[in-house]
Order: structure tokens, then C-alpha cells, then sequence
């Protein structure tokens, strides 16, 4: 059994520039007996360890039957993030993992999915688009709801396009500053829900990003008449160990990295929003 301590290593086959602080570093095991062990769900995460600087917790991106490789998109904002974005092909590293919980696919099957980002914070989603993209009879409507700060910001505008041309799916973008050439909604991405069609007795809705826009997004799903158990939160904290050790990620009683990162809306919902948790 694989200690949970100790990360395995990988070796960065690609890596591919997503804006200028934010790339992927595509992944492959070194032991090719881990490469073909290796299991995840969408919504889960490893911990990325770079050799002699320290260790990251980041979300995991791509489908989990592209069996050969494992890709992490990665915003270079702290001393680890910064030193992997140095790395280019070839390089390697240690992963461990995957860890937590993943969102609720097999409960979403038959049922309209509704996916609400906003700022960075869409990679945990990214994920989900993907499975479902690539499996599309299993789902009903697929309403991808987007929100950055500025327009800057989008990163898989290409991929956008692309899901915007899936069946019966619709894609809603929005930017709190547009700059020039921005086509989609100016504003805040919860604005959008009065452009959403959303069936409340078949939505299930998967939020990430950061909480003021969570509440608000559940704000406006409860209005719509959308259940508190059909709505998920992926969320985000200082995850050290991965494993539920260090308690730096503790929600209440909850561990983000053991319990989440994903929660059903219940689970949290006394504690989300309020100061101190």
C-alpha cells in the first residue's frame, strides 16, 4: 500500500501556458505500474511536491479516463506555485494522492447540471466539464456559468467555445471589468442567473470559487426554487498534509482536505460565510 507520506514520482511531459500566471504542468508517473494504478473522481485533488521548496495542494483537471497522463492547472501565486511555474519538460516531481471528496456525478446522471465559477476557481469544475462532455447521453442540460474579475482573466476561452457547441448545453460568461473585445455579460456572474433557464425539480448545481459569490449563487438558486441538498460547494482552505492531520483546513469540525474539498450545501451551510471558519 501506498504511504500516504510519501509522494511518487512524476515527470512533467507537457506544459502549456493557460495566461501569464496560470499554466498546466501535464503528468506522467515514472513507475509505469503507479501511471496504470492511478484512480481519481472529479473534484479531487493531490498534493504537488517540488523537491527542496515545499508542497501544494491543486486541483486535478483532467478526465479520469485519460488514463496515460494527469493534468493540474496552477496559478503562481506563492513561493511552491511560483517555483513549479519555472519548471518546464522533463522536470520532475512528487505527487500524492488523490485525496478527498469528488462531486456527485453518479447522483447527477439523468438531471440538468448547473456549474457556477467564479474568479480562478474554476479548475475543481473543469474537471466535470469534461466528464460530461465526453460521456453527454448520461446528462440532461448543461448550463456552465462563468465569472472573473477581468476579462483578462478567462483562461480556456477556446474550450469555452467548444462547450458552447455541446447539445443542450449553454454557456454563460461574465467579467466584473470588460476590457476591449469582450463580447459576454459585464458584471457580476450572478447577474447571469436572469439568463439561465433553470428547472429547479431536475437542477443539480455544483458552486466553486470564492465564498461571498457561493452564498450569493445560492441566494439565487434558492429563489429559483433549486433544494439546499442539490447544491454543491467545492471549497478552498490552507491544506498542509492532505490527510487530516495538521487541522490548518478545519471548516467547524470538517476537514476541507479529508471531508470535501466538495460538501453537499447542508453540511455547511451554518457555518459558510461566517467569520472565523
Amino acid at each position: 500500500m501506498q504511504n500516504p507520506y510519501l509522494p511518487r514520482e512524476a515527470e512533467i511531459v507537457e506544459r502549456i501556458e493557460e495566461a501569464p500566471t496560470i499554466f498546466t504542468l501535464r503528468l506522467r508517473f515514472t513507475d509505469p505500474a503507479a501511471q496504470s494504478a492511478y484512480g481519481y473522481a472529479p473534484g479531487q485533488f493531490n498534493m504537488i511536491y517540488l523537491y527542496g521548496i515545499g508542497e501544494v495542494a491543486i486541483s486535478i483537471v483532467s478526465d479520469p479516463e485519460q488514463k496515460d497522463t494527469l493534468d493540474h492547472t496552477i496559478r503562481a501565486v506563492g513561493r511552491v506555485t511560483r517555483a513549479l511555474n519555472r519548471l518546464r519538460r522533463g522536470d520532475r516531481i512528487g505527487v500524492r494522492g488523490p485525496y478527498g471528496r469528488g462531486w456527485p456525478l453518479l447522483a447527477a446522471q439523468g438531471r440538468d447540471v448547473a456549474l457556477i465559477t467564479g474568479g480562478l476557481g474554476c479548475a475543481p469544475l473543469v474537471s466535470v466539464i469534461r466528464y460530461i462532455a465526453a460521456r453527454r447521453e448520461r446528462f440532461r442540460r448543461l448550463l456552465i456559468m462563468q465569472g472573473v474579475k477581468h476579462s483578462a482573466d478567462l483562461i480556456w476561452r477556446e474550450q469555452y467555445e467548444r462547450w458552447q457547441r455541446l447539445p443542450d448545453t449553454d454557456v454563460l460568461l461574465a467579467a466584473d471589468v470588460a476590457g476591449s473585445g469582450w463580447r459576454w455579460h459585464h458584471g457580476p456572474v450572478t447577474a447571469l442567473f436572469d439568463r439561465a433557464d433553470i428547472d429547479p425539480a431536475r437542477t443539480i448545481a455544483f458552486l466553486c470559487g470564492p465564498e461571498p459569490m457561493m452564498l450569493a449563487a445560492i441566494h439565487q438558486l434558492g429563489q429559483r426554487g433549486v433544494a439546499d441538498g442539490d447544491i454543491w460547494l467545492s471549497m478552498e482552505r490552507n491544506m498542509h498534509c492532505g490527510i487530516g492531520h495538521c487541522g490548518h483546513c478545519m471548516i467547524g469540525a470538517p476537514f476541507v482536505c479529508r471531508n470535501g474539498p466538495v460538501f453537499p450545501f447542508p453540511e455547511l451551510k451554518a457555518l459558510l460565510g461566517m467569520r472565523g471558519f
